[in-house]
């Protein structure tokens, strides 16, 4: 009967699937096996004085060398089971997280598209950049704080708006009341009371180009204007509609409006300079990363219209061009 068993025994050994690289009685370390590669994600922690496979610690269940426990279904083999005693193994069973779906929006003037985000980026690093950290040196973090809350404020009506078009009127509502608060007791909007834990009022997020988004208007194709950065002809029409929103609008003449503009940006970009670049020098194609990062924050922006959520996973402030209250993106516009 001897015979029998090694010839058995010698059998599994050299059957490819059935056998182990190493058994109880092989002279290896290594740690390597003959399982389906879904085992494989079953990572047994090393150590100085691994545990004998006959030892009591290791489960009957997943014990190495034996077939009977080892799925031999699809489903089964894509889904290993852990057993049930894994805490006395020390294993770490390592998940495959799932990617979520991305959006993508067509890109037929690319070659303008780039030669555009060449010359704001140009302009961001030779003149913008420059200018805004002057600007703060000789200007405390505070008051420039007060200036972005400032200009925040005053563009309260087209949040109030926007909330109001998408029927979100309760947030509407809130807007209004933060508008109040800021104004009145905020010193004009130079101080954001509103957000305050105790009055609780954050600003709501709501433009015209979420607003054609949320109605069910498509976003077209990708535009990269000069000056105003990542943009689709739907949030173009959106831009112009916001403008005739504020009410700076109707209260300077163009120049004027131009040079009001151009200080809230060299302010705004005061505050927040190094997330553009760090954004560059983590991208292998910058121009691709800012693209990519504005189609998923317009629609984040458009899930959240009309009270839908968000979906998870896509996030809005990953490019400083696409903030409403941008923190750097050079001379690129909010949309």
């Amino acid at each position: 009967m001897k015979w029998f068993k090694h010839s058995v025994l010698l059998l599994f050994l050299l059957i490819p699937g059935f056998g182990c690289a190493h058994g109880p009685h092989s002279g290896s370390s290594s740690t390597s096996s003959g399982l389906p590669p879904s085992y494989e994600r079953v990572v047994v922690a090393s150590s100085p004085d691994p545990t004998p496979l006959d030892s009591p610690e290791v489960s009957p269940k997943f014990e190495i060398g034996k077939t009977d426990n080892v799925p031999d279904s699809p489903a089964a083999l894509a889904s290993p089971e852990i057993p049930s005693n894994s805490d006395n193994m020390n294993l770490d069973y390592v998940e495959e997280e799932k990617t979520p779906e991305k959006a993508v929006i067509a890109d037929p003037l690319e070659p303008f598209n780039r030669a555009m985000y060449h010359f704001n980026d140009k302009l961001y690093f030779w003149a913008l950049k420059p200018v805004a950290q002057g600007y703060g040196k000789v200007v405390p973090e505070v008051a420039r704080v007060g200036v972005r809350n400032f200009f925040s404020n005053i563009a309260s009506p087209i949040r109030i708006v926007n909330c109001v078009l998408q029927a979100r009127f309760v947030d509407a509502v809130k807007e209004l009341g933060r508008f109040a608060v800021n104004t009145v007791w905020g010193i004009g909007g130079l101080m954001d009371l509103a957000s305050d834990n105790a009055v609780n009022l954050p600003k709501q997020d709501a433009d015209f180009g979420q607003t054609l988004g949320v109605y069910g208007l498509g976003q077209g194709f990708y535009i990269h204007w000069p000056i105003f950065g990542p943009s689709s002809p739907r949030d173009t029409v959106g831009l112009i509609g916001d403008m005739y929103l504020h009410p700076s609008t109707y209260l300077f003449e163009t120049d004027v409006l131009i040079g009001i503009k151009a200080y809230e940006r060299v302010n705004s970009t005061s505050l927040s300079i190094g997330d553009y670049e760090s954004l560059k020098d983590a991208a292998v194609d910058p121009y691709v990363a800012i693209r990519d990062a504005y189609v998923q924050y317009r629609l984040k922006k458009i899930k959240t219209g009309g009270g839908k959520p968000a979906p998870s996973g896509t996030g809005g402030a990953i490019s400083p061009a696409i903030t409403e209250d941008p923190p750097a993106a050079g001379v690129e516009g909010e949309k």
